[in-house]
């Protein structure tokens, strides 16, 4: 079976595009961008050139879009472009071609709002049950072209499952107020408890759903690393995140005072990915454990896939104040 990967020159695109060559998969890369994994230049906004591209196609990965790091620099127009006008060129593309699997990368961003708990109340717990409140055009396109998946689901019977992941690039964090307090790896590591995914686990969960779509039909599905926490900690979580880890992992604060790093005061939100593990049969293996093992023994607390990769950036200037413009 012929995959299209789109988005390839990307961090996810280069990392399913290696993965899936590494395996002996017959796969095609398409973008904007050309890279070493992109086989034909062009954009999703471009219905000919999705039609062309789409031939002989039996499974689609789509993780071209425009993100959150765009949304200064980009239009609203660009993002409806991309996001919503590219993913339904796809999809009619793929109902046309007779594709068995549409796998669709979202974003865990979209929940916007719904991720900051009024004052006085527990940390969010964030499953897929929880009403996304986008902050901005990102969050606003990508929650439309996962209506998109489920309407061709439903209308068209093309198998469809969206992927909501969590941060999984290694660029700076954008808040200045955490990057001046806090080291880049201790930042990745902490969020390794509730808001981050290791490149290697997403890619594998965008595998498992695309061997899983026809039987799953349409899903909607956070990807991130397990949590250790449950909904007893939230309370206390939101406050006083430091006790809550020790408890979890006692000692845990030993490794950090060796490299001077410190836990976040507090935790305001925890993506749960239970129903990935369940229905995609997604074993992720970083987790917030694997990273403590790791600062133990000196390992890589990276995937060797995330290593390859490497960083992409999001644009070809620099910026005087951070990784990228904040709206």
């Amino acid at each position: 079976m012929r995959i299209l990967v789109t988005g390839s020159a990307g961090h996810l695109g280069e990392g399913l595009m290696r993965t899936l060559r590494g395996r002996g998969q017959d796969a095609i890369g398409i973008d904007l961008s050309p890279s070493s994994y992109t086989d034909f230049v062009g954009s999703i906004a471009d219905r000919d050139f999705v039609d062309r591209h789409m031939q002989g196609i039996g499974a689609v990965l789509h993780s071209a879009t425009l993100h959150k790091p765009h949304v200064a620099t980009h239009t609203r127009q660009d993002f409806v472009d991309t996001n919503i006008t590219g993913t339904l060129n796809l999809l009619e593309a793929a109902k046309r071609n007779g594709v068995s699997a549409f796998v669709f990368t979202s974003t865990t961003s979209l929940y916007g709002d719904a991720l900051v708990p009024p004052p006085g109340a527990p940390s969010a717990w964030i499953t897929e049950d929880v009403v996304p409140v986008p902050k901005n055009i990102y969050g606003a396109t990508k929650i439309a072209a996962e209506d998109l998946c489920q309407l061709f689901h439903r209308n068209e019977r093309l198998p469809c499952v969206v992927l909501r992941a969590s941060r999984f690039f290694p660029e700076v964090d954008d808040r200045r107020h955490v990057r001046e307090n806090f080291p880049d790896a201790n930042i990745k590591a902490n969020e390794f408890l509730y808001r981050r995914a290791e490149l290697q686990d997403v890619v594998d969960a965008h595998l498992c759903a695309m061997e899983r779509a026809a039987e799953i039909g349409f899903g909607r599905f956070i990807v991130s690393a397990t949590t250790p926490f449950g909904p007893e900690d939230l309370r206390q979580l939101h406050d006083d995140a430091p006790a809550v880890v020790a408890r979890h992992f006692p000692g845990y604060e030993t490794e950090y005072a060796r490299r001077g790093w410190r836990m976040f005061a507090g935790i305001e939100r925890v993506y749960v990915n239970a129903a990935a593990r369940q229905a995609l049969g997604w074993k992720p293996n970083y987790d917030f454990a694997r990273i403590l093992e790791c600062l133990r023994t000196g390992e890589e607390m990276r995937s060797p896939l995330a290593i390859e990769v490497g960083a992409k950036g999001y644009h070809e200037q620099s910026f005087e104040d951070g990784p990228y413009p904040v709206e």
